[in-house]
């Protein structure tokens, strides 16, 4: 079968050309076409109506960003050969294949211990095995287990092809323009030192409104309060649903597809048959789920379910301060009237925190080449900048609780 040649339409970089057989094998895979339906930016569409890209179109655009920084790099002179140029296109483009549904929001009450690129690992192995070990080399690209560490850098460090992808394209999706950056400047600015990703150094202001524009889109756009709240619910949602599966809640529907994870007591037991069932899911099963909830005879449920399909969220306060026990039992005592248990209340009002670190100053940082042939770091070449502050992960802390509305 011919492949090559093949054309994606992508609003972002237009036509985006397929020249490898095994990779668009690999897209037409149903472990690929799956992120099609697994939403880019979670819950963020109830905030930003415009944010309904999925996981799919990042993966194809980060690829895209990969052919353009391997031409670029081939002009400055790095060699490559043409296995090392396909891996590195096929680490991207299965990065993300291990996600959940709605992306970040339901993976830590699925998968329970266990990151979503483990399960990318897990996938990429098995499709290596499914294709005869043409994948060995991303494996290795996408592991950090290649001796050419430009390689990896480009698919997960400070200034990887997906932060470049999805920064643009959620800016696009989202409307929101600080997040817009400059990628086909901070491509054109790569080079490689000593098989490490470097940057000319005229780039460097380019590199700054990276860094701005991610902070920004994090605290704006991906730790929004309200997508945040609605985040939490679904969360709770789940959680709640465990709690009446361990109490053995005749209610249960034992033949729902979330059963096999919520009914899981530790992570051991996220067997290969586990797996093969993750990666079957998307947003449609969770939304299923919390429309069959609207009419559940549990209370706590069914409150919150109705929370999210109708989106009608909690209130939330966000502060630089952590929230103390006194706060929260204040605002428990709304809740009095309806005389909950105390796990019940829990799933109403609770506190917590949200952190977001902006630059990382470790071996990973950022490393501009100057004119002379120096490689510096980049808090060096920008002192107006504090990037000790910038390198703190920053810490906002949070409190939901709900709205006195008759429904609750």
């Amino acid at each position: 079968m011919e492949y090559k040649n093949t054309l994606f339409n992508d609003p972002i970089y237009g036509f985006i050309a397929i020249e490898s057989d095994l990779i668009l094998e690999l897209i037409n895979h149903p472990y690929f076409q799956r992120l099609r339906r697994i939403s880019q930016m979670g819950l963020s569409s109830l905030v930003y109506p415009g944010a309904h890209h999925t996981r799919f179109e990042h993966a194809i655009g980060a690829m895209h960003l990969m052919v353009k920084s391997i031409e670029v790099l081939q002009k400055k002179g790095v060699l490559f050969t043409s296995e090392e140029k396909e891996a590195m296109k096929v680490s991207i483009l299965l990065h993300d294949i291990g996600h959940g549904p709605f992306s970040h929001a339901t993976e830590k009450s699925l998968l329970q211990g266990i990151h979503h690129e483990d399960v990318s690992i897990w996938v990429i192995n098995k499709l290596n095995k499914r294709y005869n070990g043409r994948l060995d080399l991303a494996l290795k690209i996408f592991t950090n287990n290649y001796n050419r560490k430009f390689m990896h850098q480009l698919v997960s460090g400070q200034v990887d092809v997906d932060r470049l992808d999805y920064l643009k394209r959620d800016s696009f999706y989202t409307g929101v323009t600080e997040g817009n950056i400059n990628t086909n400047r901070i491509i054109e600015m790569m080079n490689v030192e000593n098989e490490q990703l470097v940057f000319e150094s005229k780039g460097v202001h380019s590199l700054e409104k990276f860094l701005l524009a991610r902070r920004m889109m994090y605290w704006q756009v991906y730790l929004h309060k309200t997508s945040l709240a609605a985040e939490l619910i679904l969360v709770k949602s789940l959680s709640r649903y465990r709690q009446l599966i361990e109490s053995g809640e005749e209610l249960i529907d034992k033949a729902n597809c979330l059963y096999p994870f919520l009914s899981r007591l530790d992570s051991e037991s996220f067997n290969p048959e586990i797996l093969e069932h993750y990666l079957s899911l998307d947003d449609s099963d969770i939304v299923s789920l919390l429309k069959s909830w609207k009419s559940h005879e549990d209370f706590t449920l069914r409150n919150l379910s109705l929370q999210l399909i109708n989106r009608d969220l909690p209130n939330i306060e966000v502060q630089s301060n952590p929230f103390s026990d006194i706060d929260l039992t204040k605002k428990k005592r709304l809740l009095d009237p309806l005389k909950l248990l105390p796990e019940e209340e829990d799933c109403f009002v609770f506190k917590g925190s949200v952190s977001n670190q902006m630059y990382t100053s470790d071996q990973a940082q950022i490393l501009l080449k100057e004119k002379s042939g120096n490689t510096i770091p980049i808090d060096k070449a920008i002192g107006y900048l504090d990037f000790k502050y910038f390198s703190t992960p920053i810490f906002k802390y949070y409190l939901c609780y709900p709205k006195l509305k008759k429904s609750l």
